[in-house]
C-alpha cells in the first residue's frame, strides 16, 4: 500500500471520493510533495483518478464498491441521476443501462468515459427556477450519497429530453416496457408537484395527459 493510501485509510476516508483540496489538507506539506505522492499512488494503482482533481482509492484498498451514481455526483456536482438510469434503478424499465445518465444544472451536454467506472452523460433541461430538485431524493449509497429522481420525475425528464409528444399509454407500456401496475401506483400528488417544473408546454401537456390516463385506469380497475 502506498504512503498516500495508508494516510487516506488512517483518516477513515478509504471509501470516500476525495478532491484535490481534501488531499491537500490530509497530506499537508508543499505542492511538489503532494503531487509526488499522488503520482506514485496512481502508478501503483492504489489511487484512481475519477477526473482531474478528483480521486478514489483503488478497489483493493476500499471496504465497499462505489456505486456509479456516487461517481456521477463527483463528476458534476449539483446534478442528479435521472432518465433511463433512474427508471432502471427503480425497477420501472427492464433494460440494462450502460451509461449512467444525469440531469445537469449547466447548459451543456457532457460525456465522461472512465476506464474504471464506465460511461457517464449529463443533460441540461429547460426547468423552471427553484424547481430543479423537485421529485428528486437524496439516497444513501454506502458511505456516499447521490441525488436520484423519483420514477415520474425520471420519466418526465426523458420526455423533455426526447421532446416526446403524447401518443397514448402504449408508448410507455410497449415502447418503454413499463409495467402498467407501476403507472397505476402513481398518485395525484406525484403529478401535482411536477406541474410547474418544466418550461415547455409540450412536456406539461404530456404530464397532464398521462395523469388523466392513469387516473382513468385506476377508476376502471375499481369498477
Amino acid at each position: 500500500m502506498s504512503s498516500l493510501a495508508q494516510q487516506i485509510t488512517a483518516a477513515g476516508l478509504a471509501d470516500h471520493i476525495l478532491s484535490e483540496r481534501q488531499l491537500g489538507r490530509l497530506l499537508g506539506g508543499g505542492d511538489a510533495r503532494r503531487y509526488g505522492l499522488v503520482n506514485r499512488a496512481l502508478k501503483d494503482g492504489s489511487l484512481l483518478r475519477v477526473k482531474r482533481g478528483t480521486y478514489l482509492l483503488g478497489r483493493d484498498y476500499r471496504s465497499q464498491t462505489v456505486h456509479p451514481f456516487a461517481i456521477a455526483q463527483s463528476l458534476v456536482p449539483g446534478s442528479y441521476i435521472s432518465l433511463e438510469s433512474a427508471l432502471t434503478w427503480h425497477g420501472w424499465i427492464p433494460e440494462a443501462v450502460f451509461t449512467t445518465a444525469s440531469v445537469t444544472p449547466g447548459r451543456k451536454t457532457l460525456h465522461f468515459d472512465t476506464p474504471d467506472f464506465g460511461a457517464f452523460s449529463f443533460h441540461p433541461l429547460a426547468i423552471a427556477d427553484y424547481r430543479f430538485l423537485i421529485g428528486v431524493d437524496r439516497v444513501q449509497m454506502g458511505k456516499l450519497t447521490a441525488f436520484v429522481a423519483q420514477p415520474l420525475r425520471a420519466l418526465m425528464d426523458l420526455v423533455a429530453l426526447r421532446k416526446e409528444q403524447w401518443s397514448g399509454v402504449e408508448w410507455l407500456t410497449h415502447g418503454m416496457r413499463i409495467d402498467p401496475d407501476r403507472l397505476v401506483s402513481l398518485r395525484r400528488k406525484d403529478f401535482a408537484k411536477l406541474r410547474s417544473t418544466y418550461k415547455h408546454k409540450a412536456v406539461n401537456a404530456f404530464l397532464a395527459a398521462l395523469e388523466y390516463a392513469v387516473m382513468a385506469r385506476k377508476a376502471s380497475n375499481h369498477d
